[in-house]
């Protein structure tokens, strides 16, 4: 091997090394450092090093983004919900309620998408169940990711795999069911597991929503005296701008609010203050000349007025403000929002609210105007945006967003149209029928994981070209001999642990050529080895942050890490045990 393999072989392991100890920086932002290095240094040709961002796979996961958002968009999802969860006999029956649909719509749409619609509703229903939120937020997670493995669009891993198995191989690729033989059986058995499982193995933790519950417990209320020396004042200069432990979160003033307060506002006699952080802080803010204990009317949080909304989000694991304070963050000047109270592992996070610093997976409560939330919805920093108000979706175009993605399945498993066609077709119709407008349709691509995707295209090309591919591949060989199966025992459990570590997109990529370079040094079937790597990138259940889904129920599920070990490590083992045992019986081994 030349120094351009061994080179390759180097900046794959920083790369990896990047990304497991440097949280902080996104895979989007490493992977594309690496596409300029193979670039700078001549690896790769700069067609060669763009040609991943014009590959089908990727196109074909940007189309089916906006489908999976115009069917949530128009109502899809909740009708779904609404027809199917109903009220079932105990938590047995209730999770086989929830996973089996969830595990079915995942098969056809992006599975971040219907997490996020559901979260809510599960939330919803948990209470009106008396099933404790800890013991299905898990599970929906687990179903969603077994349900992406059922086809070839339930998870955009398994759309670039084939996108760069056509790129490496120059073959046509997979059909949309090819991989459901043995994903029905994964999602099967792993459903079981859960069901059987998860009531024994969760415990019952204290979710956010009674976390949240009495915001008296967070936030306390003052008044401007009518004749005091506050009155045409601005907040900066009546010194309630930094205060110590405490800060101003919204003003009410005759009958409206006024949220995220300037430092420039005005203050007026008989303005109703609403300040968040250490409630005792109270007899602080009273001894200041001007302010008067707050008397009658019920409290301005509990009640709903059209200027503000309450939300609660969940952070990302890239958001901006990780790692910062709130107030170091500039968290209201960079989003507009006003942080009301932080929840981590189902606890309410007491003490001086400016001086939390965020992690990925707290769950903010967050005030803000209507507008605002909007955008704060587009937000990737924020994995889940969930309006406290009930706000009730319109239906009108459910159906019709439901006929399109038939049609979809139908033109793909047919042969009409190939599967990159038949998505961008459904793009065409979703938004010509209006069940997605163009603005939200553009909204709806995730940058950073399309991004990430392109990137590690290249990655897998300088891998295959350098030799670096056939270099690892052998030492894999030289490990497990020319056992075939178990050389794709050791396929399936390297992607499954870098999955756990990096994202799944990125581990299966940068695998994906080794696992072609090992059937090749064997001379075996390589078809068995390109599904191991499709099932294993998508099998992370034991660790919040290895799966995006996973990430977004722990806020919501008042999980602690312990709670994904503990369920999780006993699904690894159980899905890599059927995956490598089923994947001979579907696809020989043999050359």
């Amino acid at each position: 091997m030349e120094w351009q393999g061994w080179f390759t072989v180097a900046l794959t392991v920083a790369v990896l090394t990047t990304l497991i100890t440097v949280p902080r920086l996104s895979t989007d932002v490493v992977l594309m450092g690496a596409l300029l290095v193979l670039g700078m240094t001549g690896i790769l040709t700069p067609e060669q090093t763009l040609a991943g961002f014009a590959n089908t796979g990727l196109i074909t996961v940007a189309g089916m983004f906006i489908v999976a958002a115009a069917i949530r968009a128009s109502g899809g999802v909740d009708m779904i919900v609404e027809s199917v969860l109903g009220r079932p006999g105990g938590p047995h029956r209730a999770l086989v309620r929830l996973m089996l649909p969830v595990a079915g719509l995942s098969a056809f749409l992006n599975n971040t998408p219907v997490v996020a619609t559901m979260i809510p509703a599960v939330s919803q229903w948990a209470r009106r169940i008396r099933v404790p939120s800890s013991t299905l937020m898990i599970p929906l997670s687990y179903a969603s990711i077994l349900g992406g493995t059922i086809t070839l669009i339930g998870t955009s891993t398994n759309l670039v795999v084939n996108g760069q198995y056509q790129a490496l191989t120059g073959k046509p690729g997979f059909a949309l069911f090819e991989i459901a033989p043995l994903g029905l059986v994964v999602a099967a058995a792993g459903t079981l597991f859960v069901v059987l499982a998860a009531p024994r193995l969760l415990r019952a933790r204290r979710t956010p929503d009674e976390t949240f519950a009495d915001t008296r417990k967070f936030t306390f209320e003052v008044a401007v005296a009518r004749d005091g020396p506050m009155v045409g004042r601005t907040i900066q200069q009546a010194g309630l701008r930094h205060l110590e432990r405490i800060y101003l979160a919204e003003i009410e003033r005759d009958g409206g609010v006024i949220t995220a307060v300037a430092p420039e506002e005005i203050l007026r006699g008989g303005d109703r203050l609403v300040f968040v952080g250490e409630t005792e802080a109270i007899v602080d803010v009273l001894r200041i000349n001007g302010l008067v204990p707050a008397v009658g009317s019920k409290p301005a949080l509990e009640r709903n007025v059209p200027e503000r909304r309450l939300v609660e989000a969940v952070v990302a694991e890239h958001c901006e403000v990780v790692g910062h304070t709130i107030r170091d963050g500039r968290f209201r000047d960079r989003y507009g929002a006003v942080v009301l109270a932080v929840a981590r592992n189902g606890e309410h996070i007491r003490g001086r609210l400016s001086s939390i610093i965020l992690e990925p997976g707290d769950l903010l409560l967050l005030e803000a105007r209507p507008a605002v939330v909007g955008r704060l919805k587009q937000s990737r920093d924020f994995l889940l945006m969930n309006v406290l108000e009930h706000e009730l979706p319109d239906h009108s175009r459910a159906w019709t967003s439901w006929a399109i993605l038939a049609g979809i399945v139908v033109l793909a498993t047919t042969g009409v149209l190939n599967m990159l066609y038949a998505s961008l077709l459904g793009v065409a119709a979703m938004i010509a029928t209006g069940c997605i407008s163009v603005t939200d349709a553009r909204r709806s691509l995730d940058l950073p994981v399309l991004v990430t995707i392109a990137a590690s295209f290249a990655l897998g090309n300088a891998l295959e070209k350098t030799g670096a591919a056939s270099f690892l591949g052998n030492g894999i060989v030289g490990l497990a001999g020319t056992n075939p199966w178990l050389l794709l025992a050791l396929v399936y459990l390297s992607v499954m642990t870098l999955t756990e570590m990096i994202t799944n997109n990125a581990a299966a990529m940068l695998m994906l050529p080794v696992a072609l370079a090992v059937a090749e040094r064997v001379g075996v079937n390589e078809v068995p080895y390109v599904m191991a790597v499709m099932m294993a990138a998508s099998a992370s259940f034991s660790t919040p942050i290895g799966y995006q889904c996973n990430l977004m129920v722990y806020g919501p599920g008042g999980y602690r890490f312990s709670d994904f070990l503990r369920i999780g490590i006993p699904m690894n083992v159980l899905v890599a045990s059927i995956t490598i045992a089923t994947i001979p019986l579907i696809w020989p081994l043999g050359g």
